[in-house]
């Protein structure tokens, strides 16, 4: 019988790359990941690994019994859900992932109404960027998130990970003062203001100028769009912000429409979505954006 544990470990090794990124993300020690793999191994009878010196890599049959890894971790979920549902009320931790502008704008709100309904829940916050959400839900680090995608950065299909869409919000530029008509072509040659490299915000931004034909000068890297318009009151630069954060800028700022729109997303684990608990902080976002 092949061991859940032990597949979770090697589904882990195809999303992370490396033993010593499973065994960090884990909490393991990488000697520990190996002798698991090893055991495995033995267990399904077929080699599931590749070693090239200190390299690993998954074999066809290691895929192939990912895929069934992350089928056996769905059902194992919706197992959890059905005997959640079966309890009278809702109690303990709940972790929350959820984006800095979810995290200022709704989410204080969404947990006073959570609360209300149910007094048991210990909802848990962390603010992450939704880059880092799939490989901690899969981890077992976060219970549920919400994340963001743009429609020029879409929000990548994950495997293990069940996404529902929540609402749709317009992006707009930021400047110190601008015609209503201007383009973003307009700014070509402004200092700008971006959210740090390797976010999402980052790069629609980037894209996003690409589109319109120029690369934007970067003045500026901040992930806080309050600060970010801020920064544009001051005369510091120009940016692309979101309309969650956009609904009360400062004096002298305006704020031009794009033809461009930012989807957020709950995720969980995949069959997760029918958990109470879940389902209950689903429902008190959406009580909360409607």
């Amino acid at each position: 019988m092949l061991d859940v544990r032990r597949l979770r470990l090697l589904r882990e090794l195809a999303r992370r790359g490396t033993i010593a990124a499973v065994a960090d993300a884990l909490a393991f020690t990488p000697s520990a990941v190996s002798q698991q793999l090893t055991v495995l191994e033995r267990e399904a009878g077929v080699a599931l690994l590749e070693r090239t010196g200190r390299r690993v890599s998954l074999t066809p049959a290691g895929h192939t019994l990912v895929a069934h890894a992350d089928a056996v971790l769905a059902r194992l979920e919706e197992a959890e859900s059905d005997l959640a549902d079966a309890r009278a009320g809702l109690t303990g931790p709940l972790r929350i992932g959820a984006f800095p502008s979810a995290t200022q704008a709704f989410i204080p709100a969404t947990l006073t109404r959570l609360a209300a309904a149910h007094p048991g829940l210990e909802p848990r916050v962390t603010e992450l960027d939704p880059a880092r959400v799939a490989a901690a839900l899969r981890a077992g680090e976060l219970d549920v998130a919400l994340v963001h995608d743009y429609d020029l950065v879409p929000f990548p299909p994950e495997p293990g990970v069940h996404t529902a869409p929540l609402y749709r919000e317009a992006m707009f530029l930021a400047a110190e003062s601008a015609d209503p008509g201007a383009t973003l072509d307009t700014w070509r040659d402004a200092p700008w203001i971006v959210a740090t490299a390797g976010t999402r915000c980052h790069t629609m931004t980037i894209r996003a100028c690409e589109a319109a034909g120029f690369r934007p000068r970067i003045r500026h890297q901040v992930d806080d769009f309050s600060t970010v318009l801020a920064f544009v009151a001051a005369g510091h630069g120009v940016a692309l912000v979101p309309e969650l954060s956009a609904t009360d800028p400062p004096p002298g700022v305006r704020l031009i429409r794009l033809p461009i729109a930012r989807t957020t997303t709950i995720a969980c684990r995949a069959g997760a979505d029918a958990h109470p608990a879940i389902a209950a902080f689903a429902a008190a976002v959406r009580a909360e954006i409607d």
